[in-house]
């Protein structure tokens, strides 16, 4: 006869499975950020490529709760499923890079020749990520509904069990997001994070494998699950049971919750960013907080369903949901001076500063979010406890569903036709509806209780109304010397002009992106020029990002060329019109063809040649940057170059750690290098690099060539070659060996996790060699 474990068996049960759920949790969040990372360097990062990429993980976790609550219907071991299940995720997880790896090359081999069409291009990117992704994100979406199926909970208090299983999850979550942001991927890098983050999954699979055979060795006591608690219960309010047609409203709530839930995150994220410095870091920590919140509410509704539970309950909470998202944007747009305040003591450049805008803006919603969801849970099942699983699995699977079309639906069409502030209050009125429905349901007197709480959200909306908009007042508050002259948002980006003296000024998400000033201008025409002066007859040119368009208008006054500008967002175009004296008014110009769209992705599927290509001034720390600093993206411009081509690349020169970096990558692609402008330009070719003195001097004396080159101080032959700083076998001597940046190690995007810097100016890492040396014989 089997033995029946004690209260404290069953407690150590349910501690066991906690863990376990706390770790593949962590694993789970660590594979969703490698694989938007690694997708994103084929796919690209513009929205419509993210939000494909993003749908397809999440339709498959959508489908895997589906599935494994009907699944728990069919297994009396569910716990053992769950291990399974989760080592079958670590094993897909080693493998899944190399997956990736062939899903490039598909969709390099089929979207080459439909690059132009938009809708085909959607559909073999979601085809391919699904295709890649359906199995591990199923695997992981099975996850909740089979421990949820488990005696453990089936037999004890359900909502208080699933708020401790989604606590810990999230909270799994969060380690998940912190650890690989800030340490794994800039130590270890993509792959190794990757495997390491494998290992602990199939680890953690294996143990909740080993434990189920022993657990069912025993049969489960239900009186010493219910005792599962360390402390007494408190006395807990008879609820009557729901009809399942207000079961079905519940479900219904939860289905807009996780629309708003996600569109929510859109809106926050796109006001965030005024706030921090322009890092993968500061998105970690915005997406931890979002999760940190989640966590909170989840683990205080453990306590909360011992006293208060049913359908008043979730009513109040969804109400508060809405309204605290409506205040978020007026604490935003009132909390500058406090984050200013703190910067006085602990410096512009800290993470706190981040930590606190996300938690003024975030922490409340998402606490009462996670507060919901078990709340919705409890109220969901019911008395049905022989189908939670499948049930629970339902509840997830529309609940994450509905999340994709949240996403969508905020990037696509909120944000860009309505704008931040106003897609925050729909997207709060929304929530704030669903909780006046349940109230009309729940209580007595519904007449009165919804006329209050459509009370409450008018008078949240009047209150949102009468608040600055969060990005103006923010700006303002930041460069209370400028004027706001032009500001508006696409599905990608937020971008606006504003007036500093004389100057205008360019920003793209509250980030500085160019402007007027006689100094940045002269700089960026000379990054435009410098590879049409190099180049002995240049026709064709490919500029990577806009920006302000002072670097491809400069260019494009070289005679008989035709440039193509590849840029990410289509409200930087229509922002670069107002810097057209700076730019020679290069969105209108007739040899200048701009396309809106991801760079990289570009030349990936490009069989274009160029006989030059240069890219826009993007700082090598900015989050997402780390594509357009690496081997892989300069083999790509490498291989886009015309026979003779020439590829200029922008090289900063904060630190001699970084600028080593930088250059002792670009010679590790291109065989032929030389540094200008004192070596922050520099110049890569597939063929040795000559300058022929003659051909230079025509040119300066050629009508057509006199305003291009003279525009930037190229006046005479000496001006020119005062230009000249190395040439390849100076700057391979002077780097030497060292680490490079590559798609796997995005070392400078991590820059936390690197050593210190040497110091010395990175300037003086180059010794100065006479032009002579690559003059033509």
């Amino acid at each position: 006869m089997d033995r029946e474990p004690s209260p404290t068996a069953v407690r150590t049960r349910f501690a066991v499975v906690l863990v376990l759920f706390l770790v593949t949790g962590a694993c789970g969040l660590v594979y969703q950020q490698l694989w938007l990372r690694e997708l994103s360097l084929t796919f690209g990062v513009t929205v419509q490529a993210v939000s494909t990429v993003l749908a397809a993980f999440f339709g498959g976790l959508a489908l895997g709760g589906w599935w494994a609550g009907r699944l728990s219907r069919r297994t009396e071991r569910p716990i053992l499923w769950y291990g399974v299940f989760e080592v079958a995720s670590g094993v897909l997880a080693i493998v899944t890079p190399l997956l990736l790896a062939l899903a490039g090359h598909v969709y390099v081999w089929f979207a080459g020749s439909v690059t132009d069409s938009l809708g085909v291009l959607t559909v073999v990117r979601f085809t391919l990520t699904f295709g890649v992704l359906l199995v591990p994100a199923t695997l992981m979406g099975a996850s909740m509904p089979l421990i949820v199926s488990s005696s453990l909970l089936r037999d004890g208090p359900l909502g208080s069990r699933v708020s401790a299983l989604y606590a810990v999850n999230t909270g799994g979550a969060v380690v998940g997001t912190v650890v690989s942001g800030f340490w794994l991927i800039g130590w270890w890098g993509l792959e190794r994070t990757f495997l390491v983050a494998a290992i602990v999954n199939i680890a953690a699979g294996s143990v909740a494998v080993v434990a189920a055979r022993r657990w069912d060795r025993e049969s489960v006591d239900a009186a010493a699950v219910r005792d599962l608690a360390t402390e007494p219960p408190a006395p807990v309010r008879s609820v009557t049971p729901l009809t399942p047609a207000v079961q079905r409203l519940v479900l219904a709530t939860f289905v807009v919750s996780g629309l708003v839930t996600l569109a929510l995150e859109v809106v926050w994220f796109r006001e965030l960013v005024l706030f921090l410095e322009s890092s993968t870091y500061a998105f970690t920590v915005m997406l931890a907080t979002v999760l940190v919140g989640i966590t909170a509410g989840s683990a205080v509704a453990t306590p909360i369903l011992r006293r208060w539970s049913g359908l008043r309950m979730l009513a109040v909470v969804e109400v508060a949901i809405g309204l605290a998202a409506l205040a978020s944007f007026f604490l935003l747009s009132k909390s500058y001076g406090v984050v200013n305040r703190a910067a006085d003591v602990i410096g512009t450049g800290s993470l706190t500063l981040v930590i606190v805008a996300s938690a003024l803006a975030m922490l409340p919603a998402t606490f009462l979010m996670g507060l919901a969801f078990p709340l919705g849970v409890e109220l969901w099942v019911g008395d049905d406890r022989e189908h939670s699983g499948e049930r629970v699995g339902t509840f997830y699977a529309c609940n994450v569903a509905a999340g994709i079309v949240g996403s969508l639906l905020a990037g696509f069409v909120l944000v860009p036709v309505f704008g931040t502030s106003t897609s925050l209050v729909l997207l709060a009125l929304a929530v704030v509806a669903t909780g006046v429905v349940l109230a009309w349901v729940a209580f007595d007197r519904p007449r009165a209780i919804a006329w209050t709480g459509a009370t409450a959200a008018v008078t949240g909306l009047v209150g949102v109304a009468l608040v600055p908009d969060p990005y103006a007042s923010v700006m303002y508050h930041r460069f209370p010397g400028e004027q706001l002259v032009w500001m508006a948002d696409d599905a990608q980006t937020t971008v606006s002009i504003q007036r500093a003296g004389e100057a205008l000024v360019m920003y793209v998400d509250g980030q500085h992106q160019a402007n007027t000033t006689p100094e940045m201008v002269a700089y960026h025409r000379l990054l435009g020029t410098l590879p049409v002066a190099v180049h002995p007859d240049p026709r064709s040119a490919l500029v990577i990002g806009l920006g302000g368009g002072v670097s491809p208008g400069a260019m494009s006054r070289a005679p008989s060329i035709e440039v193509t500008v590849v840029e990410l967002s289509a409200e930087v175009v229509e922002g670069a019109r107002f810097l057209a004296d700076a730019n020679h008014d290069v969105v209108d110009r007739a040899n200048v063809d701009i396309r809106v769209d991801d760079g990289r992705n570009h030349l990936l599927l490009t069989d274009e040649r160029y006989d030059v290509i240069t890219a826009d001034v993007i700082p090598p720390t900015h989050a997402g940057a780390g594509k357009l600093w690496s081997v892989e993206y300069w083999e790509l411009t490498r291989d886009a170059l015309a026979p003779g081509g020439v590829m200029v690349q922008w090289a900063p020169q904060a630190n001699s750690r970084d600028y080593r970096m930088i250059v002792r990558s670009f010679l590790s692609v291109f065989p032929h290098v030389t540094a200008w402008a004192g070596g922050s330009m520099l110049v890569g070719s597939n063929e040795p690099i000559t300058i022929d003195p003659a051909a230079v001097r025509a040119r300066l004396a050629d009508p057509a060539w006199q305003p291009v080159l003279g525009e930037v101080g190229i006046v005479d032959w000496n001006a020119f070659a005062g230009l000249f700083t190395a040439d390849d076998a100076a700057l391979r001597a002077a780097i030497g060996d060292g680490p490079v940046l590559t798609d796997d190690r995005p070392r400078l995007e991590y820059y936390r996790t690197l050593p210190a810097d040497e110091g010395g100016w990175a300037a003086d890492t180059v010794p100065v060699t006479p032009i002579d040396t690559i003059l033509s014989r």
